[in-house]
């Protein structure tokens, strides 16, 4: 048995190559909205149902449809007052269900990385062809709909097999956001390429914050704060990234959209440490400067662990 995924090294959080963010700043900040498209009546996944109801589950479809109709656009409003550009955390079927949103998205310069076709379909039991062919049709439809080459990965719903992060590599995949073991990018070990891990976060998830954990908005908002305090204090040393994924049917919300509006006037209140940006510029940035001495410190530790 495994004694771990496999998939990258044990590295301290100190000691590290020192991260120093453009300009000097101590934070890379970024914002993800999971832009999705739950289905009516998704086809059977032996391993997960998609609705706890029996389908067709009117009401958690409309729920969520929510988001798309009215709590987007209400994101939006609120994300172009602090002029902070989405990364889109897409269900790429959104392309063509509507492509209004996506018009939207790519007037304001948002980058678009996939997640998935469907937030109903998910990858557990694909064999290899079917999991390409979910890469493929997401880097194809999203250069059709925006001309953007995707340069992240979410699997859909979370889900994925123990290929996933070969293949991304394999098809010039920048980031992941399906591991959530660090605070600072970190290379992934894949057979072909190169992959990171991007911060990404459960516990700031606005999904979790409101649908598991049953917090407040106040509550979020503070959780949102204390998160910053401490990366920002943390990023003196060595810099660091903090990533607030959002779905705009919970936080786009009337009665939680300001409250969440507090915490993005916190957070851009310290633009001077801040780097407001994408996930996609984060990456890059990180292959061009802080990469290769990454991969070289974590290969010398191979014979530790």
């Amino acid at each position: 048995m495994k004694a771990d995924p496999g998939l990258y090294s044990y590295w301290p959080y100190r000691n590290r190559p020192k991260i120093t963010w453009p300009g000097g700043k101590k934070l890379a900040f970024w914002v993800a909205p999971n832009i999705e498209f739950y289905e009516l009546n998704p086809p059977n996944n032996p391993f997960r149902k998609a609705w706890p109801r029996p389908y067709p589950d009117i009401v958690s479809y409309s729920y969520r449809d929510f988001g798309n109709r009215v709590g987007h656009w209400r994101l939006m409003d609120l994300m172009d007052e602090f002029s902070i550009r989405g990364s889109v955390s897409l269900s790429v079927a959104m392309c063509q269900h509507h492509p209004e949103i996506i018009e939207a998205c790519a007037e304001r310069g948002w980058e678009f990385f996939s997640h998935g076709i469907y937030n109903t379909r998910y990858c557990y039991g694909m064999d290899e062809a079917q999991e390409r062919a979910i890469i493929e049709d997401a880097i194809e439809t999203v250069i059709q709909a925006t001309g953007q080459q995707i340069r992240g990965y979410l699997a859909p719903a979370l889900t994925h097999t123990e290929r996933t992060m070969d293949l991304l590599a394999e098809y010039g995949i920048w980031y992941t956001c399906d591991l959530f073991q660090d605070d600072q990018p970190q290379p992934i070990k894949v057979k072909t390429g190169r992959l990171i891990s991007m911060p990404y976060s459960l516990e700031i998830n606005d999904h979790y914050a409101y649908n598991v954990y049953g917090q407040s908005p106040a509550q979020y908002t503070s959780i949102l704060k204390r998160q910053f305090d401490t990366l920002l204090r943390e990023g003196e040393e060595s810099g660091t990234v903090m990533c607030i994924p959002l779905h705009a049917y919970l936080v786009g919300r009337a009665h939680r959209i300001d409250p969440f509006r507090e915490a993005l006037e916190y957070i851009t209140s310290h633009r001077d440490d801040v780097w407001i940006t994408t996930a996609a510029e984060i990456a890059e940035y990180y292959y061009d400067h802080y990469y290769d001495a990454a991969a070289e410190q974590l290969l010398s530790r191979v014979g530790e662990e």
